[in-house]
C-alpha cells in the first residue's frame, strides 16, 4: 500500500470514528430528554394524584352534604321541619311520645314484644303515637345506619302511616334488625329488601328511588337533631303528658305487654 492511499484511510477511519461518536452523543442526548420527559410527566401525575387525594379527602361525606340539602318533608308530617310524625285516631285524647334509634337492640327487643300491643292501641283509638327518631348509635358505634333508616322511614311515612308503621315493625323484626355493632341500615339494597316484605312498599319504585336518591337524608338529620334537644338520653323512651312510662324497675321502658299495659293505663288515667 503506498503511503498515500495508508494516509487516507486513516483520515477515513478517523472520520467514520468521529460520526460513530457524534451518533452515539445525539442516542445519549435523546435518551436523556427522554428520561427527563418521562420524570416530569410522573412529578406531574404524582402532583395531580395527590390533588385528586387531597380533594376527594375534603369533599364533604353524603350525610355532611345532606345538611345543607333541601329539606323535603314526608307527607303525614307537621310542626317544625316536618318532625312532627303522630299517628292514630284524632279523637284520641292522649299521645305516647316514643323515641327509638334504628340500630338499637333494645329498641328491637322492645318492638318485637310490645309492639303489636302499641299497634292495635293505636287502632283502637286508644291513644295516639308521636315518633322520635334518634341517630345517636351512629356516632357512639360509628356509621350511618341510624340516619339511613330514618331516611328510609320518612320514605315509608310518605308513602302512608300505615307503611311506615309496618316497615319500622319489619326493620326491628327478629329476621331484620342486625346486630348492635352491624352497620347494615347504611346499605340501600339492605333496607329495600326489608321494604319489600310490607305490602305498600313491595317493589314500589317511588320509595326505592327516595331511598337511593336519599330524598329524605336532610329530614333524617332534622329528626335526629329534634331528639338530640330532647330530655331524653337514651332509647327505648316511652313518655305521655311529659313523664315517663317505666317497668317495674322504675326506671327502664316497660320490656313485656304486661309492664306496659300497667304503666300506660296509669298514664291514660293520670
Amino acid at each position: 500500500m503506498s503511503k498515500r492511499n495508508s494516509q487516507a484511510a486513516k483520515t477515513a477511519a478517523r472520520e467514520r470514528l468521529r460520526q460513530e461518536r457524534e451518533r452515539q452523543a445525539k442516542k445519549a442526548k435523546a435518551k436523556r430528554q427522554i428520561v427527563v420527559a418521562l420524570s416530569v410527566v410522573g412529578v406531574l401525575a404524582a402532583a395531580g394524584g395527590i390533588g385528586y387525594a387531597v380533594v376527594q379527602a375534603n369533599k364533604p361525606s353524603a350525610w355532611e352534604a345532606a345538611k345543607n340539602a333541601k329539606l323535603v318533608k314526608p307527607a303525614n308530617t307537621s310542626g317544625k321541619n316536618g318532625t312532627t310524625v303522630v299517628i292514630g285516631k284524632s279523637d284520641a285524647k292522649k299521645t305516647l311520645e316514643l323515641y327509638e334509634d334504628p340500630r338499637c337492640p333494645i329498641c328491637a327487643t322492645f318492638e318485637q314484644t310490645v309492639g303489636e300491643t302499641i299497634g292495635k292501641d293505636v287502632e283502637d283509638g286508644k291513644y295516639k303515637v308521636r315518633f322520635i327518631g334518634a341517630s345517636f348509635l351512629d356516632r357512639t358505634m360509628t356509621g350511618e345506619g341510624s340516619k339511613n333508616a330514618l331516611s328510609a322511614l320518612g320514605a315509608a311515612l310518605n308513602v302512608s302511616p300505615e307503611a311506615f308503621l309496618a316497615y319500622k315493625s319489619a326493620l326491628y323484626s327478629a329476621e331484620y334488625h342486625p346486630e348492635e355493632t352491624d352497620d347494615k341500615f347504611k346499605d340501600d339494597a339492605y333496607l329495600i329488601k326489608v321494604a319489600n316484605t310490607v305490602d305498600a312498599l313491595k317493589n314500589n319504585k317511588e320509595f326505592q328511588a327516595a331511598v337511593k336518591d336519599g330524598t329524605y337524608d336532610r329530614w333524617a338529620l332534622e329528626m335526629s337533631d329534634t331528639f338530640d334537644n330532647s330530655d331524653v338520653n337514651g332509647t327505648p323512651t316511652l313518655k305521655m303528658d311529659g313523664e315517663k312510662l317505666t317497668g317495674s324497675d322504675g326506671k327502664n321502658a316497660p320490656m313485656t305487654v304486661a309492664e306496659f299495659n300497667t304503666a300506660i293505663d296509669k298514664a291514660l288515667k293520670g
